[in-house]
């Protein structure tokens, strides 16, 4: 198998506007959580969410091109322009049939349905925009990002809910190695707090309920009461290595190993015993050759509902035994909210900064001990510590696992 590589990286976030801002916040311990202000949550029991601030589609594409687009792939094109730029790669020199698109969305534009949604009840069916659908699915992430970028390879789009960017990285990695691409842009966008949305996942009893930022998004605190949502984008450039060493690339981390698998259990809740997390974790490792006493460092998905922290606890107990009471764990959740179908993308990046600069990041808002959350999730100081790798995780609605090995490139 070819090996992989990352030479890019661009995120669009509820902390910052660009990794570094993204990851400077996160340095700094800040957080994304406040009053939600793009609806009236008078009627709602949800009040917070992760919101980013000052962004404009047009300071990243030109206007006409922001226009046709709707704010989840205006976070794509804008997390990729800066992934493509620090990349260095020029596509004036590439094959661009051999140049590829993996980006997801687990939503898609809730806005459009809304905004169309409307129009017909008052309007009529006349009135509803020809667009309406082109701008509502969530593949054209992807499909704006290729025609932005000129990238005539595979376009794909995986949609697993919340693991949709982490599986969207696997399968652009996986059509490198076997041959399919040189180099794939890959990850996931989200923008839904919107009214329907957050009534949705409200509904599902999903979202914290809690009006206080500093204990809203707090994984594996015994009060925990559901996740907040956040919106952005993340995206990479992966390349195959000879390819990037080619062309002189900085290579900024390499991905070694990936795991799928499906719980097959239920919609909304993880396998309660863990085991398809557990064995979706075990296949990213043994595809490395690593050892599971290896593994230091794992970044949860953490997203501070009962279930999931406890599952996922669960999962990484049955896999690595004693040794889970030696791993570092936390949640980049805490900070910024779960992004849905981009939070496994940000979270990689996250992951590749961490080891970039020997930091791992404090759980935030871990307050309360959870007698079955018993490991450690990093929750009284951040560690400075180098890390040879970096295990990725995502869980998604419909018992979607998705699990990322990444290293050190060397």
């Amino acid at each position: 198998m070819r090996r992989v590589v990352v030479t890019g990286m661009g995120a669009i976030t509820p902390l910052g506007l660009n990794v570094e801002e993204f990851w400077k916040s996160l340095k700094e311990e800040k957080t994304a959580f406040g009053e939600i202000t793009k609806f009236d949550t008078t009627e709602y029991k949800v009040h917070l969410a992760a919101e980013i601030k000052g962004f404009q589609g047009k300071d990243y594409m030109d206007f006409k091109a922001a226009k046709r687009m709707e704010l989840f792939c205006q976070y794509a094109v804008a997390a990729a322009k800066e992934a493509m730029e620090q990349s260095g790669l020029c596509m004036e020199e590439e094959d661009p049939y051999r140049v590829g698109c993996s980006i997801g969305s687990g939503i898609g534009s809730l806005q459009t349905i809304e905004r169309e949604h409307k129009k017909l009840l008052e309007k009529g069916p006349g009135r509803v925009n020809p667009l309406m659908v082109p701008l509502m699915i969530s593949n054209m992430a992807a499909g704006n990002v290729s025609i932005q970028f000129g990238l005539k390879g595979k376009s794909l789009n995986v949609v697993t809910a919340c693991a949709s960017g982490t599986h969207c990285i696997g399968e652009a990695y996986r059509s490198i190695q076997v041959g399919d691409a040189d180099v794939m842009m890959a990850g996931g966008a989200e923008a839904s707090i919107t009214p329907v949305g957050i009534a949705g996942f409200t509904a599902l009893t999903a979202l914290s309920t809690s009006k206080d930022p500093k204990r809203c998004s707090i994984p594996f605190d015994k009060e925990r009461d559901g996740f907040v949502m956040g919106e952005g984008a993340g995206i990479v450039v992966l390349e195959e290595l000879e390819h990037a060493k080619k062309r002189g690339a900085k290579i900024l981390a390499e991905i070694v190993g990936y795991g799928a698998t499906s719980d097959a259990y239920h919609i909304t809740s993880p396998a309660e015993d863990g085991q398809g997390a557990a064995r979706c974790m075990e296949n990213a490792i043994k595809e490395s050759g690593v050892k599971l006493e290896e593994i230091e460092y794992i970044n949860a998905h953490g997203t501070s509902t009962h279930h999931n922290d406890l599952f996922e606890t669960r999962a990484i107990k049955n896999l690595f035994k004693n040794h889970a009471k030696h791993l570092k764990i936390n949640s980049t959740k805490s900070m910024i909210g779960h992004l849905l179908g981009a939070a496994g993308a940000v979270e990689f990046i996250t992951c590749v900064k961490e080891m970039e600069e020997g930091y791992l990041h404090r759980t935030l808002g871990y307050q309360v001990p959870d007698e079955e959350c018993d490991l450690n999730y990093i929750t009284e100081h951040a560690i400075e510590k180098r890390i040879e790798y970096a295990l990725s995780n995502s869980l998604g609605f419909g018992g979607h696992n998705a699990s990322l090995l990444i290293k050190c490139f060397e």
